[in-house]
């Protein structure tokens, strides 16, 4: 056998198994790296739409938390001014009390002042009634007079 025979043979074998390749295997692999290049891009997408995703929930949950704050400082706003009303309040109705026990008290201290300066006059009256009684059954004489009126009048 001579050489060139089996190169010649060897080289048309070569291109009947690439020719055999090229037909039969060569589309299955295109197919299956396409395949796996289109899993790849679509893996990498989806990373991007997760990782974009990831960053509209972080913005969201910040502006969810300052909404918080917000609504919590509010709330304590509200707090505090319903706290300074009441006590307000509670003042205004602690002040028109005092007031109201104040008139009652003085009104009491009028009340007695008068019955004291009645039960004087009352007093008054009987003593003056009394002194006119001992002037009448003593006799008429000036000295005795004034000394009758002196003791009724320290009997006062």
């Amino acid at each position: 056998m001579n050489i060139t025979f089996t190169l010649i043979g060897q080289t048309i074998a070569f291109f009947v198994f690439v020719a055999f390749c090229w037909k039969f295997i060569w589309p299955f692999l295109i197919a299956a790296m396409r395949e796996r290049q289109q899993t790849i891009a679509d893996g990498l997408e989806a990373a991007a739409k997760a990782q974009r995703d990831l960053e509209h929930a972080e913005a969201r949950a910040q502006e969810i938390v300052n909404e918080a704050r917000n609504e919590a400082r509010g709330i304590v706003d509200d707090a505090r001014s319903q706290a300074s009303q009441m006590i307000d309040n509670a003042r205004t109705d602690a002040e028109s009390e005092r007031e109201r026990i104040l008139k009652a008290a003085q009104a009491d201290v009028a009340q007695e002042v008068n019955r004291a300066k009645e039960s004087l006059r009352a007093e008054v009256a009987d003593l003056a009634v009394l002194g006119a009684e001992r002037i009448l059954e003593a006799s008429i004489d000036r000295e005795r007079h004034d000394a009758l009126l002196e003791r009724v009048a320290a009997e006062l």
